[in-house]
């Protein structure tokens, strides 16, 4: 008895080594698989909990593609929005108010007609009319000039300039008449135009050209003979994309017939027309670019942040479910191995 007990000793000893080569990962696993079992628990709840794990994973994972995705359409619609503020400016409307304006040019085109009068006058006031259609007082800073036809290059022009009102405060205007004999046309009127500095045009080395230039550039209008036209003048300055100023005039016109009582007239027309600025007020126009490169920037850091720590998350994500599928099929196994 005692020899046999010296053989069966070495055998339980040698039975030991083969057992340790299992990792302590791997021991954990075996006997927390084991274990329910000896206490008579099911596999299954142990299944039920690694498939419920490995749900949730992938609807987290579906979660996060799908804020990539729309991470990704945030991008797209940024800059495409960058780019169509860039395409389409804003326009922005701003006023200055000024207490006198540089004087503006008055061009009138008489033809046949005759200057008779001018003057300035303040406080929209104008003084009765002595002796129309005679010539009278020329109270205004006159030039007249002969230039050629900047769309015909052949027909001269003669132009009356006029040096226009200033002081927006006191309401000055510039009253003129002008008288035209007998003429054989249904309708009689005088063209005139409007440009920015009379002081401008003054100082010009060639004022033809000058002239040639401002009735390329501006619009012209006309007032008729028997009435009193009475012209309101507003600036308008706009900013350029290039960062030059382009100056317009806008008017109100009203009209007043003129009450003929001359015995003498016979077929000659009388013109009155006045000239005043309309308010102190100058329109100041620009486009302003509303894209924000430093917002945009911004927004695309945040975006593209977000983008990085959904893809971290995904691929932390994916590495779970790899590893709670291998933990799941060796417990498996182990328990297979116990059974077995």
């Amino acid at each position: 008895m005692g020899q046999l007990n010296e053989d069966v000793e070495p055998l339980s000893v040698n039975s030991d080594p083969a057992e340790e080569q299992v990792d302590e990962e791997d021991q954990e696993d075996a006997s927390s698989t084991i274990l329910p079992d000896l206490r008579g628990s099911s596999p299954s709840v142990h299944f039920s909990k690694s498939c419920l794990k490995n749900v949730f994973s992938v609807i987290l994972l579906f979660l996060y593609l799908l804020l990539m995705a729309v991470a990704v359409f945030l991008v797209y619609q940024t800059i495409a929005d960058f780019r169509e503020k860039l395409k389409h400016p804003v326009m922005s409307v701003s006023y200055k108010e000024v207490p006198f304006y540089d004087a503006p040019g008055i061009a009138l085109y008489p033809g046949k007609a005759e200057l008779l009068t001018c003057k300035h006058h303040f406080y929209d006031y104008i003084p009765p009319l002595v002796n129309p259609g005679q010539p009278g007082e020329i109270g205004c800073i006159i030039e007249r000039i002969n230039y050629t036809d900047p769309f015909t290059n052949q027909s001269k022009k003669h132009a009356v300039i006029v040096q226009g009102p200033q002081d927006v405060k006191k309401r000055e205007l510039v009253f003129m008449q002008f008288h035209l004999n007998e003429t054989d046309q249904d309708f009689s009127a005088i063209d005139y135009l409007l440009f920015s500095s009379f002081q401008e045009f003054l100082h010009s080395p060639n004022k033809s050209e000058f002239m040639k230039a401002c009735e390329s550039s501006y619009s012209s209008w006309k007032f008729s003979g028997g009435f009193r036209t009475w012209v309101k003048m507003s600036l308008v300055k706009t900013k350029e994309e290039d960062g030059r100023e382009a100056v317009e005039f806008r008017q109100e016109i009203s009209v007043v017939n003129y009450i003929e009582r001359r015995t003498e007239a016979r077929g000659d027309q009388l013109f009155f027309v006045v000239f005043e600025w309309k308010d102190p007020f100058i329109q100041e126009v620009q486009d302003i670019v509303t894209a924000n490169p430093w917002n945009m920037i911004a927004l695309l850091c945040g975006i593209f942040l977000a983008l990085f720590k959904a893809a971290d998350f995904a691929k932390l994500s994916v590495k779970w479910m790899i590893k709670i599928r291998k933990r799941h099929l060796k417990r498996r196994s182990q328990v297979l191995n116990h059974i077995s």
